[in-house]
């Protein structure tokens, strides 16, 4: 059920400019997206979700502090679970 044999994701949630970093937002399109990873055969659990602004670099490689809400992702992984902030 993996497509091409991707076993691990990161999913960015780009353009949180433009909601002015809104967390309803990127839970709203959480829940959307996890819907449809579960269709294909991935567990929602286990996949890394990030809210991040490419235009702007917040949260690409240092934490934003435009998204104070956003206190990192966490996935659940073989040895346990995992986390991380970017």
């Amino acid at each position: 059920a993996f497509t091409l044999g991707v076993r691990q994701l990161i999913v960015a949630v780009n353009k949180m400019d433009t909601t002015k970093w809104s967390e309803d937002r990127f839970n709203e399109i959480v829940k959307e997206t996890s819907t449809f990873i579960k269709k294909v055969g991935y567990n929602p659990k286990c996949i890394s979700f990030v809210p991040i602004s490419g235009w702007h670099g917040d949260n690409m490689l240092e934490e934003s502090t435009n998204m104070p809400w956003f206190k990192g992702w966490t996935k659940e992984a073989k040895g346990g679970v995992v986390k991380g902030k970017t």
